[in-house]
């Protein structure tokens, strides 16, 4: 009798965190390159550097890999309406931040990544938390050198945004059109100063200190997208401007996505008072092409970034690559980069990227 008792128990333990859990997903991705840089010279205070490393590397190139381990799941409440929640961690395989052979990742280990609550029913989706803006999300899609040494925030230069407290609603499809809208309340530490001063951003008080729109029309390979955002003055960083001006951001996305094998893409981004500084504009575009044999996938790139009042990051990014799907969930890709500043008689900054990288999902 003992027995039976002590085995039921056992069975009841083990068998309710799954009752509770029946509608959380555990999911994530793992993401680590071998890459090979070849890197001028840093005058932000890097140095110059060839020869091989993981992920990002030394001198921290382009983007993170953002290997990632996620929690997500709903709740069936009355009338079609759902309550929805995610944590997302990021979490790196290997060092992308210096060349140190063993600190555990110290300065960033674990990044948030979008992590929320919200609602979801026939009204469309409303959640609040930390969240990538609309404008980031816009042409998400058309990048198809996503989260490697060639991606179009570390090359080009786009400005993507995942604020640290956000508002923001997601329409139903409206025959592929679809509608969304973040604002950005006060103490969401868009560019928060990095010496942890604790003034910094003391003026963003308000529930719209910041905000971003977007459409998006999706039907079949066509793909299009319109966004603007707004970063609010309040959140530059305190001292550092008297009177500085809102951050503003204009973005069109147009694209085919896997008609009979062709992939085409173009991103344009308009900067106005870029830094917060009056009359700094710039120009960044990219396009990109890819057309798919079997399971493998041949991809190319070229981008340009134009700063109206100096060309001190002004550029001219190529990249090539190959992609190849083991399965749905597993890929492998290979594929090389050159980002060149468009200075006079000064290569300082150029870099070349090559790299082989592995990706899997679960």
């Amino acid at each position: 009798m003992q027995k039976k008792l002590l085995s039921l128990a056992v069975a009841a333990a083990v068998t309710a965190p799954t009752a509770v859990l029946a509608d959380a997903t555990l999911y994530g991705r793992a993401h680590v390159s071998i890459d090979y840089f070849d890197i001028k010279n840093n005058n932000a205070g890097g140095r110059k550097f060839k020869g091989w490393t993981l992920s990002r590397g030394p001198e921290g190139k382009s983007n993170s890999r953002a290997s990632r381990i996620g929690l997500k799941g709903s709740e069936d409440l009355d009338g079609g309406l759902k309550a929805i929640y995610q944590v997302e961690f990021e979490v790196p395989l290997a060092n992308e931040e210096d060349n140190h052979i063993a600190n555990g990742e110290a300065d960033s280990a674990i990044k948030m990544r979008n992590s929320y609550v919200g609602l979801r029913g026939g009204f469309g989706t409303f959640l609040v938390g930390r969240h990538d803006t609309p404008l980031k999300t816009s042409t998400a899609k058309l990048e198809m050198f996503d989260d490697t040494v060639a991606d179009n925030e570390g090359t080009v230069g786009f400005e993507d945004l995942r604020p640290d407290s956000t508002i923001l609603y997601v329409s139903p499809d409206f025959a592929g059109f679809k509608f969304a809208g973040a604002i950005m309340p006060g103490g969401a530490s868009v560019f928060s100063d990095t010496s942890n001063d604790p003034d910094a951003n003391s003026n963003s008080d308000g529930l719209t200190e910041g905000y971003s729109l977007s459409t998006v029309y999706e039907n079949g390979p066509w793909y299009g997208s319109l966004a603007y955002e707004s970063r609010g003055s309040e959140f530059s960083s305190s001292g550092s401007n008297t009177q500085p001006e809102d951050f503003t951001l204009w973005r069109v996305g147009l694209g085919i996505r896997d008609w009979m094998g062709l992939t085409l893409s173009g991103i344009y981004e308009k900067w106005t008072d870029f830094g917060f500084t009056e009359d700094n504009e710039a120009d960044l575009w990219q396009i990109q092409a890819g057309y798919t044999m079997g399971n493998s996938m041949l991809k190319a790139m070229y981008g340009q970034q134009d700063q109206d009042k100096t060309d001190t990051n002004d550029r001219t990014t190529w990249a090539v690559g190959i992609d190849h799907d083991f399965t749905k969930r597993t890929k492998a890709y290979a594929l090389y980069t050159e980002v060149e500043y468009d200075r006079m008689n000064n290569d300082a900054e150029d870099w070349q990227g090559f790299s082989l990288g592995m990706i899997h999902k679960f």
